[in-house]
């Protein structure tokens, strides 16, 4: 394909501000006419939803774990095709990947897309140390793809004398700083940044990150940084001209569209239910499948008919109060659990089908009582991080012994889990996970459905 301009925003740990530094330069670039795009290394949803906010559209997520580089190169490639320039945002320290490793992590993607990174380092107490974590990271791997750095948290006089230090020590170009402000600064909850649609005034809030960032940021020596990646090659994902990948059946399984009537998959989205896949949501569509969204909070039922379900992971708890005075919604979605509608539920939706939940103030609501079972706050997380689930035996999504790669990710946990399915750490451990029949699949997982796009296919023949 043509160039593909872009550059990533990675660091050395979580916290350092590479959101605060991504959603400023997007909200920059966009006033700026060059329509970015951006995508996030990892299984994120909140920072893709701040993406969202600025630019209007999902970005995609970049995952060596959930997809083979083949595939990641198509997505980063899909995602750039219209765009100025692409801004990718790395996820926790640099070098931070499966386990002890280096696998998975935002070098890792780095280096199999050939995007420049830029390293954001905190000042911190810290001057001439700076220059020895940037020279550690720079060298770290050979290929380390590092090319320039942001200093974040400093003042005018305290930027000046680190990045001459930075620059004399390593000879990588220091593109600018962030100051030290608590009034650009992106809130926090549980399960990490807050979604946008919970901080009030966010437009404000945006523009006044983007100002800073045009004071302080050479903005335009990274687009000329941005300009030095190579071209991507890759048609786009999953489309049925794309050459079958590595690891994957095909990137949309034979047979699967459908020149008829498409199937029509509601899909639960607002407040409470926010963390979805950018890219399950377009696989299901390339399946055959109609998507339309509803809010169990607003809404008084499921629209009407639809030929399938799918409730996403989210903050169920946060609004267990206003899920559980919408009893008609309540109702609803009972019902067509009860009568057969083919359903997923993910984690966040996954309790809201129990009998009850556990707000996060420790108040008790009646949910929508598909499973007999109660959602309850634990005092640590639970089964945090990547896990492969296997099919224990046939069900909505997967044949028995099927797989499809998954994340956890919750301080909630269930009195009736599930065990329809076996789930495995890179590690080796493993656990019982998953409501699974031949209509319901419900369990903690969240998952990455092109990592196996039968299981789309099978949701969507279901809707059938």
């Amino acid at each position: 394909m043509p160039d593909a301009p872009r550059f990533m925003l990675t660091a050395p740990a979580s916290g350092s501000g590479k959101t605060t530094l991504t959603v400023g330069l997007l909200r920059a670039l966009s006033r700026r006419g060059l329509t970015p795009a951006a995508c996030k290394c990892g299984p994120d949803y909140i920072d893709p939803m701040f993406h969202r906010r600025v630019l209007g559209v999902d970005g995609y997520n970049l995952d060596l774990f959930f997809s083979p580089p083949p595939l990641v190169r198509q997505l980063l490639a899909r995602a750039a095709a219209t765009a100025g320039v692409t801004v990718v945002e790395g996820a926790m320290g640099y070098y931070d990947g499966i386990g002890t490793t280096d696998e998975a992590s935002a070098y890792a993607v780095s280096r199999e897309t050939k995007t420049p990174a830029i390293l954001v380092v905190p000042a911190g107490g810290a001057m001439m140390s700076l220059a020895a974590v940037v020279a550690g990271f720079q060298n770290f791997r050979k290929d380390s793809q590092i090319r320039g750095v942001i200093v974040n948290k400093a003042s005018a006089r305290f930027y000046e004398k680190a990045r001459t230090a930075i620059e004399n020590e390593t000879g990588l170009p220091v593109f600018g700083y962030l100051e030290r402000d608590d009034a650009i600064q992106l809130p926090s909850r549980h399960l990490g940044l807050m979604t946008p649609d919970s901080i009030g005034a966010m437009s404000p809030l945006l523009d006044r990150l983007a100002d800073a960032v045009e004071r302080t940021i050479d903005i335009d020596a990274i687009l000329d940084l941005a300009r030095t990646a190579p071209a991507l090659d890759g048609t786009p994902a999953w489309s049925e001209s794309a050459e079958p990948l590595p690891a994957l059946s095909s990137p949309v399984p034979a047979g699967t569209r459908r020149s008829g009537p498409r199937p029509v998959i509601a899909v639960a989205r607002d407040e409470a239910f926010s963390f979805y896949y950018r890219e399950n949501l377009e696989l299901l569509e390339d399946c055959g499948a109609s998507l339309v969204y509803f809010s169990p909070i607003r809404d008084a039922t499921v629209p009407a008919e639809v030929n399938g379900l799918y409730l996403g992971g989210g903050y169920p708890e946060v609004h267990a109060r206003a899920l559980s005075e919408n009893v008609p919604m309540r109702r609803s979605i009972r019902d067509a659990i009860r009568s057969g509608l083919p359903t997923v539920a993910e984690c966040g939706g996954f309790l809201y089908l129990h009998n009850e939940l556990e707000d996060d103030g420790g108040a008790t609501w009646p949910m929508v009582g598909a499973i007999d079972a109660r959602g309850f706050r634990t005092e640590s997380l639970r089964r945090f991080g990547y896990c492969t689930v296997r099919a224990i035996r046939d069900n909505l999504l997967l044949p028995a012994g099927g797989e499809l790669r998954a994340h956890e990710f919750h301080y909630w946990d269930s009195s009736a889990p599930g065990d329809g399915c076996l789930a495995r750490r890179p590690s080796g451990e493993t656990w019982p996970c998953v409501i699974a029949t031949s209509r319901l699949f419900a369990g903690f997982p969240h998952l990455y459905l092109p990592a196996n796009p039968e299981a789309a296919a099978n949701f969507v023949k279901a809707c059938l």
